[in-house]
């Protein structure tokens, strides 16, 4: 027999004093250096800022995941986002949410998003609004049990492929599970469709411009807010 839930639900916002930034993008977008700028031009107005990541390094789960991605411990695709999602939980528990609350500015580099967009890849599925509808649930985004607290500002760096592939070979770390250019090209196909999906939530920046330059921008656009 089939059930069928139907329910209207909107994103969790972010009710505190403080400011919850996040940079998505696809491998090589620029987003790492992007945090590191704006968290040095926040600090240097006097703000308080807290830099994170998604998923994180450190930790129980975060040495996992770690090792997961560089391919240092074998871990099954399909379970794979809910490894990130349980450190998700445990970073915004432990430190955004507590930092929000103090007024701090919470830059991260990356967030839930990209929980739907490597969770399709990591499926092997097609982009349809079934299979995201169903991601944005198990991952407790648009769920009905417990969601994230969406960022105030959601800046997706958009590069082509050919720019991404350019960048990581000059990459000095260990390269990871999803720096093929398969994977890439599936990642950056499913992110321009959740944004396409949710263009409201999302600020698109062209990745490809001098990195001052973008850093200007999303200054620019947060500060109209702030």
């Amino acid at each position: 027999m089939k059930y069928q839930v139907n329910f209207d639900i909107d994103f969790k916002r972010n009710e505190s004093k403080g400011v919850y930034i996040a940079l998505e993008g696809i491998d090589g977008s620029g987003k790492t250096t992007q945090v590191e700028r704006l968290s040095e031009y926040f600090t240097s107005k006097g703000m308080s800022v807290i830099k994170t990541r998604e998923p994180r390094k450190e930790g129980i789960i975060g040495d996992l995941v770690h090792k997961v991605l560089t391919g240092k411990t074998k871990f099954p695709k399909v379970a794979l986002q809910y490894l990130f999602s349980t450190d998700r939980v445990l970073n915004h528990e432990e430190v955004i949410i507590p930092s929000l609350k103090k007024g701090k500015i919470v830059i991260s580099d990356r967030c839930f998003w990209s929980a739907v967009v490597y969770g399709i890849l990591d499926k092997g599925e097609n982009y349809d609004n079934k299979i995201a509808n169903q991601l944005l649930v198990a991952h407790s985004i648009l769920s009905m049990y417990h969601q994230f607290t969406i960022p105030d500002f959601t800046f997706y760096l958009k590069i082509p492929l050919e720019t991404s592939l350019e960048r990581l070979k000059a990459k000095k770390d260990m390269k990871e599970i999803y720096e093929s250019k398969e994977k890439i090209e599936g990642v950056l196909k499913g992110y321009d469709w959740l944004f396409g999906r949710f263009k409201n939530e999302v600020i698109v920046i062209d990745g490809s411009l001098p990195v001052e330059e973008i850093t200007n921008q999303i200054i620019k656009i947060v500060e109209k807010k702030l």
